[in-house]
């Protein structure tokens, strides 16, 4: 007697030759996908405490568990770069044969944990909190929330989110402090993002930009990432280049990302924190050292005045229409920082050198209405706030 427990193969009902849809019922039930045949089932559904769900399929009687999140339709990932903002500011960071960060960097770690926020932000999962407090707070000091909890599928960004919406709420410049662990509390050490840089260098391993290697340090062996993928670095460089060399005072956006397979929002938005992101890590001097002296010091000049401008809410609001979001109802009553945020030296003359604030200004408002990410821009300009008072301590 043969046991009828266990796994059962279903046939299709029609032949080899029945391959038509109209022809074959069966054929036509299988080619459903999974979502529909839970859309049109009308049967019981449990769930479980982990988010699965189950239900009894209607045509066959099975029971089919799912997670709802697999089902969901959404085109967030091809909007997006093959590397995180973290991970590009790693890259103009490493040595590319030595495979490792410099250990005299004292910014990096700040700075890093800074752009996880920024990466976040432009992902959708935080904003600034609605309050009429953070309406009249300077940037760094507004109060942050989770807008989603949607995975990323990056697992560092995904442990931010975890410790921002389980904990207290926090400001921008104290978050930032608290995901390194920059505290006096105890309680509060649970909330750092520990071995960052190691977790990048693995990601980007596991990517094929970087490879792993061990090299001996004194009486110890070290785990090192040397560069294997050159034209990931030289994308970043050239979106570098774009912006902060550049001759003319105009910018095309579809000349950055242009090596991703598929179109990438906010790619201006990107690139434009990149850069602060280096200038403030101490990293964007690696990448102009075939510059002429004069010309590095405009650039680092140009980089410099970027942070100041757009560290603050409103972001560049000294440009035609009032700067970013732009001259209405929100910027009326929002606080501007202007006046206390130029912490950077002013430099003695006008920089000429890379894209002018009014083009690029009209480029990021472009974006901002176009993927509806002003919550984005306002926590990328607390961040840079954050950086900018960091930079006026020292």
């Amino acid at each position: 007697m043969s046991s009828t427990t266990g796994l059962q193969r279903r046939r299709a009902t029609g032949g080899v030759g029945s391959l038509d849809p109209e022809e074959d019922p069966g054929a036509r039930v299988s080619s459903k996908t999974l979502g529909e045949k839970l859309a049109e089932s009308k049967s019981h559904e449990t769930s479980s405490g982990l988010g699965s769900r189950s239900r009894i399929e209607k045509e066959s009687g099975h029971r089919v568990a799912y997670d709802p999140r697999d089902l969901e339709e959404s085109d967030e990932s091809t909007g997006l770069p093959r590397l995180t903002l973290m991970e590009e500011l790693y890259l103009l960071g490493l040595k590319d044969r030595q495979g490792y960060l410099s250990f005299w960097n004292e910014h990096m770690s700040y700075v890093l944990r800074g752009s996880i926020l920024m990466e976040l932000a432009l992902r959708g999962r935080l904003r600034v909190a609605k309050t009429q407090d953070n309406r009249h707070a300077e940037p760094a000091d507004r109060v942050l929330e989770v807008c989603s909890t949607k995975h990323t599928g990056d697992p560092l960004l995904d442990e931010a989110v975890r410790v921002i919406r389980s904990n207290a709420p926090a400001s921008i410049a104290e978050w930032i402090d608290l995901l390194n662990g920059e505290t006096w509390s105890v309680s509060k050490l649970s909330m750092q993002l520990k071995q960052v840089r190691e977790r990048i260098a693995k990601g980007l391993a596991e990517k094929g930009v970087l490879r792993t290697e061990k090299k001996s340090f004194l009486l110890f062996d070290m785990p090192t990432h040397p560069l294997a993928d050159r034209a990931q670095k030289e994308a970043v460089l050239r979106r570098i280049y774009a912006l902060l060399t550049s001759k003319s005072q105009s910018v095309h956006s579809d000349e950055f990302y242009k090596e991703e397979p598929s179109p990438v929002r906010m790619r201006v938005t990107r690139t434009l924190c990149m850069i602060c992101c280096a200038f403030c890590a101490n990293v964007l001097e690696n990448t102009l050292t075939h510059l002429p002296t004069h010309l590095s010091g405009e650039v680092f000049d140009r980089a410099s005045a970027l942070v100041t401008t757009y560290g603050q809410w409103p972001m560049a609001p000294d440009t035609p229409g009032g700067g970013i979001p732009g001259n209405g109802e929100y910027r009326a009553t929002s606080y501007s920082s202007s006046n206390s945020i130029r912490l950077f030296p002013k430099t003695k003359k006008t920089v000429k050198i890379g894209v002018g604030d009014a083009e690029l200004v009209n480029i990021l408002r472009k974006e901002m209405q176009e993927s509806h990410s002003e919550p984005a821009l306002e926590v990328i300009a607390g961040v840079l706030h954050v950086f900018v008072c960091m930079h006026a301590l020292e």
